[in-house]
């Protein structure tokens, strides 16, 4: 039954070729905007190079201090005062990577200005994330407490600054005129992960702003637990410990999260001190789904409208023979299923090819997208719920077809 199906179905596709481009063209157009969407969202909220211990860590970002009766609000990342001070102590923080935000650095190759990104941290950063080493290794707490000159830079600043060499551990780089000792190099990360990349990593010892003793700085953290049973712990005795951070004079309120990852992401994009944004994050991603979803439908529909009442008259023949209507919608169901899937196919194919288009533009450095299971499952249950949604009204209507009114059409 299935395979008369689909014959109709390719023998009705090939009767009216411009109705057949427009329904492909949709579907395929529609599709391949929520595959890339998906690998974006996918690429987002899911664990990466290098932080792959998402499941035990909380994520430290910003300090949000208030005055309500003014309506001052102070918002920045943290010192490395507030962590070293306050955050070290906790008992359920197993390890901590601390982090400064990228600042930029002028360095000059054969004459030719080259800007290097660097950032500072402490040594446990390189316990608590999993850089891939390609030589040398990472400084330690030795390095930290003499503020040695020394620094870990990546592949892409390697190539950059040295060219083709192929060992560059004990050379100097210099960056605004101040020279590093190069004790490793590690590969390279992507964009998107703006907490963890940059072409130089340095000492925090280095930086004057570590000194400082407020609570506001340039800094962000990594908690990690023991165990993934300890994350909640380790949440609510943060919560504990800044019911007791002193607040600063003329405010009256101070507020800091730690959050899981995918939370931390949606605090950062639609969310505030008092909000993880997560309600927000999903209507509107909802919102988006439906508008790239009901648009085309309705268009679908309409088209699938138009091509059933040309097949009246073969609607009547078949009802006049004894075609109950349950048969009649399953055959038209089936035949728009086909009809997505082949559409579906298309938009798989121009997704691959827009992700690599994407990839190669390197508009965001090292940010590679990818079609994962997640993404080809996900794609295959829009082909479903597309086909069903457009095709259901249309079977509906051309059941109800009167037989008479069908065979005099």
């Amino acid at each position: 039954m299935l395979k008369n199906y689909f014959k109709i179905a390719i023998a009705v596709l090939k009767r009216r070729k411009f109705f057949t481009f427009i329904s492909l063209f949709g579907i395929s157009l529609t599709l391949t905007i929520l595959m890339v969407a998906t690998a974006l969202v996918d690429k987002m909220f899911n664990p990466g190079y290098p932080d792959y211990n998402q499941n035990r860590s909380l994520y430290v970002e910003r300090i949000e201090i208030k005055n309500s009766k003014e309506g001052w609000v102070n918002m920045s990342n943290l010192s490395f005062y507030f962590f070293e001070h306050y955050v070290s102590k906790l008992k359920t923080v197993y390890k901590m990577a601390i982090s400064s935000g990228q600042k930029s650095s002028n360095a000059y190759v054969n004459n030719k200005k080259l800007v290097i990104d660097y950032k500072y941290t402490n040594a446990d950063y390189w316990n608590v994330l999993a850089y891939k080493f390609l030589e040398g290794k990472a400084y330690g707490d030795k390095e930290i407490k003499s503020a040695d000159r020394v620094t870990v830079i990546t592949k892409k600043t390697k190539e950059a600054y040295f060219g083709d060499e192929k060992s560059v551990v004990g050379q100097y780089i210099s960056a605004d005129n101040i020279n590093y000792r190069v004790i490793g190099v590690v590969d390279d990360v992507s964009g998107s992960a703006r907490n963890f990349t940059g072409g130089m990593y340095l000492p925090y010892s280095l930086s004057k702003d570590s000194q400082e003793t407020g609570l506001m700085g340039q800094y962000n953290a990594v908690l990690l637990a023991r165990t993934e049973s300890d994350v909640s712990k380790m949440k609510n005795e943060f919560a504990q410990m800044m019911k007791k951070v002193p607040i600063p004079p003329d405010f009256d309120s101070i507020y800091c999260n730690a959050d899981e990852f995918k939370t931390s992401v949606t605090r950062r994009m639609a969310g505030n001190s008092t909000s993880n944004g997560v309600a927000k994050v999903i209507t509107l991603g909802s919102i988006f789904v439906l508008l790239f979803l009901l648009l085309p439908t309705i268009n679908l529909v309409n088209i699938n409208i138009t091509r059933i009442m040309e097949r009246s008259s073969e609607i009547g023949v078949r009802k006049a023979f004894g075609a109950s209507s349950k048969t009649l919608v399953y055959q038209f169901i089936v035949e728009n299923l086909i009809l997505t899937f082949i559409g579906g196919i298309i938009g798989i194919f121009l997704s691959i090819l827009v992700i690599y288009l994407i990839n190669e533009s390197d508009y965001v450095p090292n940010f590679n997208l990818s079609m994962n299971l997640t993404v080809l499952f996900l794609s295959l249950l829009n082909c479903v719920l597309f086909g069903l949604i457009s095709g259901v009204y249309p079977a509906w209507r051309m059941s109800k077809l009167n037989i008479v009114k069908a065979l005099k059409a």
